[in-house]
């Protein structure tokens, strides 16, 4: 629904749906003036985001597991004045999002030693109510000066229910050990947001100056109950031994962040300008997790010390930096650096212990570009970065919520820097419409941050970072295109090769572990099209995956694939469409896994246009036509190969009635 009264805008909406859509689709996000916003990089420059509208984290935002019903509504008000020198926009947002669902896993855990492998089921409900009140508020003080305003707070209100079952047997196939685990959580977020951005446009052409503030409030807490029972067995299959687990949790949060950003761009020469920005972050939060044990059935009053823990973080971030932007006839140079000091203190409250971190962090980046012609350029570019190791890392909390696999902390752990390079060359010539596209890329870390896992003999893990000096782990990725119009059935044809691969490291039970990922993808793709006819495109290709580990070489996991999609419309006598779009997925066998995956979803709609203006449409869609959607995964890393299936949206059929009777249209579609 929209109102409009002069300058001043009125907007409600309501939706209800299980077919997993959250909420609002960019369009009518637009229409109803419910969507944008902007975010300020390091060095000044502005780029434009969307609101976060959609439920987060488990925070909820639907990831396509699960069947979903999700409750959204909101209203919407804008209003100009002061000859459009202010502005006003705020929305109050309130939702419901309601995901159950069950996912199997089986998955193989190499070890130097031998092999186990693993099979899960997991049944899980989750269900998050939350509210939002937003605004923005814009001043143009004069016509250099110009101050913008955004603010929200929202709160949340979430449920989850996750029972978990594991089986896990040896190599030959005798049972190790078993796991039943029943979680579940009631937890109460408040999240408070405000930003300030002050730009000014100086005397001098292009000599800017920005101030950007910004300050965020999270507090977050949560109780629940673990209940767990896990069984182990001797190498005769004998049950051996019982441990079990029943606990209340109780969870307290807590986040302050303040950000500061100045930026100053500073016109050198013609060709020449710098960036120049210092920027201040103030860190503080505490971490408060109490758990307790039964003193007598039904009583949790018993403080487990072991698995109980409160932090206190305190963080200062000084940073800054300096980019020259060179920019002469064809040419385009960018080269600079970032900096960043960092000051790191995390208390222990419970045992009287104080880490004291003390840090720099280096960004250098160069990039190189020249311009052919409008239809031709090429591009290189070159990143660096200090990484540092995350709290989660370093601190050494015990977490039991999983009791056959605890994470352990480093407080010893050294930052890592990572580089990476890319190339691209790209070619369009007008008359043949022929494209040549070539990219490359390519990382590696020095002094990486790797797993350690240490699995006993019962098939308990214990996982903890760590150091390696003396191996680099890196990525690459290649990718080439050629396409031309063939002439005489002006269809445009294109074809395709990919090839990417990584090398990664960790240890296993005290050996060093070496994956290679290799993955080969060629493609054909076809597509035709007339202006206000019709449209087609498609495009297939098979892919051959490799994967190697170096403490289980027999145990390695290759294997084919394949791959297409098509989409097509058509306008029919009478006002009348058709659309239909598909993708297939083939994923073979391989040494891990002796089953293949095959799934075509198939989608088309049937719609009618009414009117002289086309603006009432009604349609019928529908989805996955086939009933063949599978929710399905595989993955390999670290020495560990996985298959996952789970429960997703199947078959369904839509019926829609649009009437755009009002003048306000869509924003345009933002590019990722």
């Amino acid at each position: 629904f929209n109102k409009f009264t002069g300058k001043k805008k009125f907007s409600a909406y309501g939706t209800l749906g299980n077919n997993g859509q959250v909420g609002l689709n960019w369009e009518d996000s637009q229409k109803l003036g419910a969507s944008g916003g902007t975010t300020v990089s390091d060095d000044g420059g502005i780029y434009f985001t969307g609101s976060g509208d959609e439920f987060e984290g488990w925070g909820g935002q639907y990831n396509g597991q699960g069947i979903p019903v999700a409750r959204t509504g909101g209203v919407h008000f804008d209003n100009k004045w002061n000859s459009d020198k202010e502005t006003i926009n705020t929305n109050y947002k309130i939702g419901s999002l309601k995901v159950v669902g069950d996912r199997s896993t089986i998955s193989q855990n190499n070890l130097s030693t031998g092999i186990i492998n693993n099979t899960s089921n997991q049944t899980y409900d989750n269900d998050i109510f939350r509210q939002k009140l937003d605004a923005m508020y814009e001043i143009k003080l004069d016509t250099t000066l110009t101050l913008k305003v955004n603010v929200d707070g929202t709160l949340k209100n979430s449920t989850s229910f996750n029972d978990y079952s594991t089986l896990s047997t040896r190599g030959n196939n005798s049972l190790l050990n078993t796991s039943a685990r029943t979680l579940t959580n009631d937890g109460d977020d408040k999240i408070f947001n405000i930003n300030a951005f002050l730009t000014k446009r100086l005397k001098k052409k292009g000599r800017t100056l920005s101030l950007n503030l910004s300050q965020s409030t999270t507090d977050s807490k949560t109780e629940g109950y673990l209940n767990s029972t896990n069984s182990f067995y001797n190498t005769a299959g004998a049950l051996d031994s019982v441990a079990n687990v029943n606990q209340y949790k109780v969870n307290n949060i807590t986040n302050n962040v303040f950000k500061s950003n100045l930026a100053y761009t500073e016109p050198i020469t013609k060709t020449l300008t710098v960036v120049v920005n210092y920027g201040l972050n103030l860190i503080n939060g505490r971490s408060d997790r109490k758990s307790f044990n039964q003193s007598v059935p039904g009583r949790y009053d018993v403080f487990d010390t072991q698995f109980s823990n409160d932090y206190q973080l305190d963080q200062t971030v000084n940073q800054g930096g300096a980019i020259f932007n060179y920019k002469k006839g064809k040419t385009v140079i960018n080269v600079g650096s970032k900096f960043s000091g960092v000051s790191f203190k995390q208390e222990d409250l419970y045992n009287q212990k104080t880490y004291d971190r003390n840090f720099v962090n280096y960004m250098p980046q160069a990039m190189y570009q020249y311009n052919f012609s409008q239809q031709k350029s090429f591009r290189i570019n070159y990143n660096g970065n200090t990484n540092q190791p995350s709290l989660d890392q370093i601190q050494p909390i015990r977490v039991n919520t999983d009791p056959l696999n605890i994470t352990l902390g480093n407080p010893d752990l050294r930052p890592s820097f990572r580089s990476s390079i890319s190339a691209s060359y790209n070619s369009y010539k007008v008359i043949s419409s022929q494209s040549i596209y070539i990219y490359g890329y390519y990382s590696f870390t020095s002094n990486p941050i790797v797993s350690n896992v240490f699995t006993d003999a019962a098939g308990k893990s214990t996982f903890q970072s760590v150091n390696i000096s003396d191996k680099m782990p890196s990525n690459f990725n290649v990718y080439s295109s050629f396409g031309r119009k063939i002439k005489g059935v002006d269809i445009n044809t294109g074809l395709g090769f990919s090839m990417n691969g990584s090398t990664s490291y960790n240890y296993i039970n005290n050996v060093l572990n070496e994956t290679k990922n290799m993955t080969y993808s060629p493609s054909l793709n076809l597509s035709k099209y007339k202006d206000g006819k019709y449209n087609f495109y498609a495009y297939a290709g098979p892919s051959y995956t490799t994967t190697e580990a170096s403490v289980q070489q027999a145990a390695n996991s290759n294997g084919w694939g394949a791959q297409g999609y098509f989409s097509g419309s058509i306008k029919l006598p009478g006002k009348f469409e058709i659309n239909s779009d598909g993708e297939y997925t083939y994923r073979g066998k391989t040494q891990a896994f002796n089953e293949s995956f095959t799934q075509f979803l198939w989608n088309a709609t049937v719609a009618k246009k009414f009117f002289k203006a086309q603006n009432l449409k009604a349609s019928i869609t529908g989805f996955d036509l086939l009933n063949q959607n599978q929710g399905f995964s595989r993955s390999a890393s670290n020495g560990n190969i996985t298959q996952s299936s789970y429960t997703t949206i199947k078959r369904y059929f839509m019926f829609s009635v649009s009437w755009d009777f009002t003048k306000m249209g869509g924003g345009v579609k933002p590019q990722n």
